[in-house]
């Protein structure tokens, strides 16, 4: 069931109860084929005041089963008990409400939507309730003194009558929720079942025509005078007229309107010389000389008329050609042909004279571009070597190359450093625990091969001397440990952790994937003893590999 028709049958209910129509209530609540705790609240309150006990009974304890710590179920049904005679019932529903009461004098339903607070010492009487109808009258008594103790409101009156009531030996009437306070839906989803206008009427804020009053959308409609004319009385000419020059104010009534204005005239009415138009959305008058049939047009003037809102007319000629850019800079052949031709020319010079060459470059000067081309030349890979005083070409010895390599170390955080690729493993552990702070002699680099999780051991044991043997497009990724010494202790052998163990008890050994772990000894077939970073206890043996280099090491 769609929760929007869940929430509008409930709403409905509700309204149904507000004005006592119980079985509308009902009608409308048995629709709901998805019920929440608080909707059958509402079944179970439409039932008590039609005085079915025993549906109300069954409406309750589904409301308990949906919501087991709903406090309010619990007293509206230890009250529905007690009227049933059902006293063993009652006495526990009344001892799981003191208990989800959880130690408060008071729980506001206010917003789960039941407009109602309930006490503790309404649980308290309600249990006296219950010992009354028991004949325990001495234990009702006491029940509620202890409930004239709790803080609430509307307990004075109520406990001194029901102190009095148990004094004659007379049986208390069980409270419960007010008839007609249920759980109701809440006031936002409520008002989401209307459907809303979000846009909003529409609004007039310009127009081109006079006393427009057009509300809605039409995006087809012309845009232009005349298509909603002013309202006018029968058998008048009214019509549109543009005028044939501007005019200004002199008098009151009168109107101020642009040459080429586009006015309304009422025809038939004319005070000495002058018409009443509209302009603008509003109304005066102008003299009617200055007024032309908005059919004609003016041979002389080409001058573009401007509406009364200051938006003018679209073009009426299309745009001209584009217009042709300056000639386009040589071709990529061209300048390499030309590049070949200076270059030629410069070589002749050179064996001739000095004099020889700045003529040669003079002659081409008027080619804009020539002298982009030789700077662009003088500084790419062409570049003449330099002379001494003896005009002998000196030939320079180029520097090696130093490929750096940048290395990601793993430690207890993550570092980076930047070395040259054929850096030695000894060095580069120099290195790296100079940056750590630690003894070189106490720290194990490993590293993890391709298609393996099992990282091993950096020294140069397994043929591997510098890192260029590890690393990958100037990158390496390197795991770092630091190793104390261990004394007094037999090391059998080394493993390699797997992956991250963490302690399970103070006997346990904690260490992380990638870590050198010294075997101390074998527990048993699943359990090894052994040594990491300064600690010893035991792990079990399928989280770390045996690493054989490693063992020839130890």
């Amino acid at each position: 069931m769609l929760y929007i028709e869940m929430i509008r049958l409930w709403d409905e209910a509700v309204k149904a109860i507000d004005i006592h129509h119980w079985h509308d209530a009902l009608s409308k609540l048995n629709q709901i084929t998805d019920h929440n705790c608080r909707t059958l609240f509402v079944v179970a309150s439409a039932h008590i005041a039609l005085g079915q006990v025993d549906l109300a009974i069954k409406a309750l304890d589904q409301v308990i089963a949906k919501d087991p710590c709903l406090a309010v179920g619990f007293l509206q049904r230890a009250a529905v008990h007690m009227i049933a005679n059902r006293l063993e019932e009652a006495l526990s529903d009344c001892i799981w409400a003191q208990k989800y009461m959880r130690g408060n004098p008071v729980i506001d339903y206010k917003q789960l939507g039941l407009r109602y607070k309930m006490y503790s010492w309404q649980v308290l009487y309600n249990t006296a309730a219950v010992h009354s109808k028991l004949q325990q009258w001495d234990k009702a008594r006491d029940i509620l003194l202890a409930a004239s103790r709790e803080r609430g409101g509307g307990r004075v009156n109520l406990i001194d009558k029901a102190l009095e009531t148990v004094s004659s030996r007379e049986v208390l009437a069980p409270l419960l929720v007010p008839e007609g306070e249920v759980f109701r839906p809440r006031k936002q989803e409520v008002e989401q079942l209307m459907p809303r206008d979000f846009l909003g009427e529409a609004k007039v804020i310009t127009s081109l025509i006079p006393n427009d009053d057009f509300r809605g959308f039409d995006p087809l409609r012309p845009q232009k005078p005349g298509y909603y004319e002013p309202k006018v009385e029968e058998g008048q000419d009214s019509h549109y007229m543009i005028t044939k020059s501007a005019y200004v104010a002199k008098g009151p009534g009168e109107l101020t309107v642009p040459v080429g204005a586009e006015v309304f005239v009422y025809g038939d009415e004319d005070r000495d010389g002058l018409a009443i138009v509209i302009y603008d959305g509003k109304r005066g008058l102008v003299p009617k000389y200055l007024l032309d049939a908005r059919g004609k047009k003016n041979k002389g003037k080409n001058k573009r008329i401007e509406l009364a809102n200051g938006i003018p007319h679209p073009p009426d000629l299309k745009p001209p050609n584009r217009p042709q850019g300056p000639s386009q800079p040589p071709t990529g052949g061209e300048m390499h042909k030309e590049c070949e031709f200076l270059k030629t020319k410069e070589e002749k010079c050179e064996s001739e004279s000095g004099d020889c060459l700045c003529s040669a470059v003079e002659s081409h000067t008027h080619l804009g571009w020539h002298d982009e081309l030789r700077s662009f030349n003088a500084s790419a890979t062409h570049t003449t070597p330099p002379m001494n005083s003896n005009s002998t070409r000196v030939h320079t010895q180029q520097a090696p190359i130093v490929r750096p390599v940048i290395v990601k170390v793993h430690y207890t955080y993550t570092m980076a450093l930047k070395v040259p690729l054929e850096t030695p493993f000894w060095d580069l552990q120099e290195k790296i625990a100079q940056k750590l702070g630690q003894p070189a002699t106490n720290i194990r680099l490993r590293y993890r091969k391709h298609g393996t999780t099992v990282l091993t051991p950096l020294d140069g044991d397994d043929g591997l001397d510098s890192l260029e043997d590890v690393a990958e497009t100037g990158r390496a990724t390197i795991w770092c440990q630091t190793e104390d010494p261990l004394a007094n202790r037999t090391i059998l052998y080394q493993m390699v952790a797997l992956y991250d163990y963490f302690a399970q008890g103070p006997e346990d050994l904690e260490f992380s994937e990638g870590d050198t772990i010294d075997i101390l000894s074998e527990v048993n077939e699943e359990w090894l003893e052994g040594h990491n970073a300064g600690n010893i206890g035991i792990f079990p043996r399928s989280f770390a590999h045996r690493d054989t280099d490693s063992n020839n090491g130890a």
